[in-house]
């Protein structure tokens, strides 16, 4: 098809019609420590996404390179464990440079398929690995990123913290588009910096598979006016490498090959609340469902989180979108001029 988005009728007295939209959840595991092998499994599921249609995949938190559920690096208060640095570095090879060659294959891969991609990846700068949605366009071009602004428990010992830098919304013919990471949902004003960026497909890649979490995605749809796509890998104990010392949950013994240790429950939401297609706690697979974005307009008549049922002269957010760097380096020239303006 060449257009990304279908529309339901032509322009009818100056009126634009609603249009729909096809988008699909890839509900997957990372192949662990193995890169390659992942890509390749995310290319066959984009393949066969968008050959039923699709013109926006979703991938789960982390599915380049791995979420590391239950991993312990060896880390206690106190203490070092040469065993956990090497997990580590392993893991530190799984991750990817981005921009680097695997991004490029991402990106060949949306050209080919004509789709947007939202994709979940453990990105590496230097040493330190972050967690990072990538925004891919059906033109093969690489978007831009999304870096988690706060890693959660754990995750804040093996993973850096994003900034304002890297917020984006882009607007595309298919709607404007974002994403906010597991439990950076949780974060109001984080979720409202994306509301006043107008924000219409809100993606929430996660690692969070409880029913409760099902609770945050239909609120968000209906704070936000927007339709949510949420994420989640789904994984067996047989999909992680072997290791004495994982713990994966802390309620019940998860040492058979084919526990359920990662259950899913992704899901799609409309802006009305409607549960469009999910939530899925069975098994791998696509969630799909066709938007009809004319509903974003529809739930905001009631309420629109900054605009009419806002009251800037009561609550008012800043949003620091500079990014911020550990060090600046000037040569002579750039500080000569720099002190002529002083």
């Amino acid at each position: 098809m060449s257009s990304t988005v279908k529309n339901t009728a032509d322009r009818v007295d100056g009126v634009a019609p609603s249009s729909i939209v096809r988008v699909t959840i890839v509900q997957a595991s990372t192949v662990y420590n193995n890169t390659p092998a992942t890509l390749d499994k995310a290319e066959k599921y984009v393949v066969e996404a968008a050959s039923k249609g699709a013109k926006l995949v979703l991938f789960p938190e982390a599915f380049v390179g791995g979420y590391p559920r239950g991993f312990r690096f060896g880390l206690a208060t106190g203490v070092h464990n040469e065993e956990g640095r090497d997990e580590f570095r392993k893991y530190h090879a799984s991750a990817i440079k981005v921009p680097g060659p695997e991004v490029e294959r991402l990106a060949e891969l949306t050209g080919k398929t004509n789709v947007y991609l939202v994709m979940g990846a453990i990105e590496k700068d230097g040493y330190t690995l972050y967690c990072t949605a990538l925004f891919f366009s059906p033109q093969g071009q690489f978007l831009g990123k999304h870096r988690k602004l706060m890693p959660t428990t754990l995750e804040r010992c093996i993973w850096g913290q994003g900034d304002g830098s890297t917020i984006p919304v882009y607007d595309t013919p298919i709607g404007k588009l974002g994403a906010a990471i597991c439990w950076e949902n949780r974060m109001p004003l984080y979720r409202t910096a994306l509301y006043a960026k107008g924000i219409e497909i809100y993606c929430a890649p996660t690692a969070d598979g409880s029913k409760e979490w099902q609770s945050s995605m239909m609120h968000i749809a209906l704070e936000g006016g927007c339709f949510v796509l949420s994420a989640c890998q789904f994984c067996l104990r047989k999909d992680f490498p072997d290791h004495p010392d994982y713990l994966f949950t802390d309620w019940e013994d998860y040492k058979e090959h084919d526990a359920i240790v990662s259950q899913g429950g992704s899901v799609i939401i409309s802006p009305l609340g409607q549960v469009l297609a999910g939530p899925n706690f069975e098994s791998e697979g696509l969630i799909t469902a066709d938007l009809d974005l004319g509903d974003v307009a529809r739930a905001k008549l009631y309420f629109d989180a900054v605009g009419h049922y806002s009251r800037p002269d009561v609550l008012h957010l800043t949003v620091n979108e500079h990014p911020k760097k550990t060090v600046t380096f000037m040569t002579k020239v750039e500080k000569a001029e720099d002190d002529s303006n002083k």
